[in-house]
């Protein structure tokens, strides 16, 4: 009787087993007729079941499932970029249980391409049908300026296929642009962590969230100095190290680079106009003001170069107006003249250059002032007034009062 039990037993087991897998069977034929929602319950029930819930094939045959509703889903939402994300945690588990090896069975039909062209019956409806998919979506989001699911689509493809570096710079780039910055940085450090990849563009992400969102100066000269090792003839690295290496007050490491990049290059003037600040930073005004002047001969139209040399000037005159005013009785009749001469020859020194820097951006009314108080100072009547004219058109004819 014991016997008896135990086949009985045996054969019950063996029935439900074989039942469920008549589950999955009948799941892959829902799904081969597009009936998405039956095929996806028959495999949920099979998921349930210990003897087949741990079946390669159940979890190969669910992430099938997904994927397909996942790209029938026109409406693109976030309920679309989850049935993706659970079509790919299907095809890792699924993976998973086959050992992760590609060339297995299972391995080829979830790795199995999608072929442009080809008839449907012979396109996988693995992994890279859903990448496909995701890419499809994310282009489509991303045209119509949703930048949030444009992320999530290709952040999903990103995931799916690490060695797309196309794709993984669209899902760092997105995220960027969300300010989804976490995100920004597991990508683009992905990218420069690809030996074969022109990794350029993600330094420079990496650097500006390293040096502004999360104010890491330290991380981001790390990273420049990194990056310049990879591509050292570039300005734009050079710039940020220079940059980076004054705002962590390295002001000798900062003179060398620059000097350096001057040896290289003697018109760089965005380096240049650094060397100037180093220098005017150290008290050597007289030394800044023949760099700033350097940048304004090579390039007449340089904004910077133009301010910052009437600025210099600007200072030293006003610095001697500020000795006269201090000078005691009886050094007033020996040395004011002089001194206010000196400083008048300044003023106009400074006059050129704040007039070009104006005509650059002449909405620019900080220096629509200064140039009022030169040529009030100078008493250049018509020009004082030229100037008190585009103030008031402005600023209001009160401007003065503000």
């Amino acid at each position: 009787m014991r016997k008896l039990i135990l086949s009985f037993t045996l054969v019950a087991l063996t029935t439900v087993a074989f039942g469920q897998k008549k589950v999955v069977r009948s799941a892959e034929r829902s799904l081969k007729k597009g009936d998405y929602q039956e095929a996806l319950t028959d495999i949920d029930a099979a998921l349930e079941d210990a003897e087949t819930g741990e079946d390669p094939n159940t979890h190969m045959v669910k992430g099938k499932i997904k994927t397909m509703m996942f790209s029938s889903d026109e409406s693109n939402d976030n309920s679309t970029v989850a049935t993706g994300r659970e079509a790919y945690a299907a095809f890792e588990r699924a993976m998973q249980l086959d050992g992760n090896d590609r060339n297995s069975k299972i391995g080829k039909e979830i790795y199995k391409d999608v072929l442009p062209g080809m008839p449907e019956n012979l396109q996988g409806e693995g992994l890279m049908r859903l990448k496909a998919s995701s890419m499809d979506k994310a282009i489509e989001r991303y045209e119509d300026d949703d930048m949030d699911l444009a992320h999530a689509f290709f952040a999903l493809a990103a995931d799916i296929d690490p060695a797309d570096t196309s794709i993984v710079f669209n899902a760092g780039y997105t995220a960027n642009m969300i300010e989804n910055h976490e995100a920004a940085k597991k990508y683009f450090t992905q990218l420069i962590e690809d030996e074969e990849y022109n990794k350029l563009n993600a330094y420079y992400f990496l650097i500006q969230i390293a040096s502004g969102t999360d104010q890491d100066q330290d991380e981001a000269y790390r990273l420049v100095n990194e990056a310049r090792a990879v591509y050292p003839e570039d300005k734009g690295l050079q710039e940020f190290e220079i940059q980076l290496l004054l705002q962590l007050e390295k002001m000798d490491e900062a003179l060398a680079s620059i000097e350096k990049a001057l040896e290289e290059d003697p018109n760089d003037n965005a380096i240049r106009l650094r060397y100037g600040y180093l220098k005017e930073q150290s008290g050597d005004l007289e030394g800044a003001l023949e760099e700033y002047k350097k940048t304004v001969e090579t390039d007449p139209e340089f904004f910077e170069g133009n301010y910052y040399t009437g600025a210099i000037y600007l200072d030293r005159a006003r610095g001697i107006i500020t000795e006269v005013n201090n000078l005691a009785d009886d050094e007033w009749e020996k040395k004011s003249e002089g001194l206010l001469k000196e400083a008048d020859d300044l003023y106009k020194n400074s006059v050129p250059y704040f007039t070009k820097a104006s005509e650059l951006k002449p909405e620019n009314t900080e220096i629509l002032e200064i140039l009022f108080q030169i040529h009030t100072r100078l008493d250049n009547k018509d020009k004082a007034e030229e100037y008190n004219q585009r103030l008031q058109a402005l600023l209001g004819p009160d401007w003065m009062e503000g």
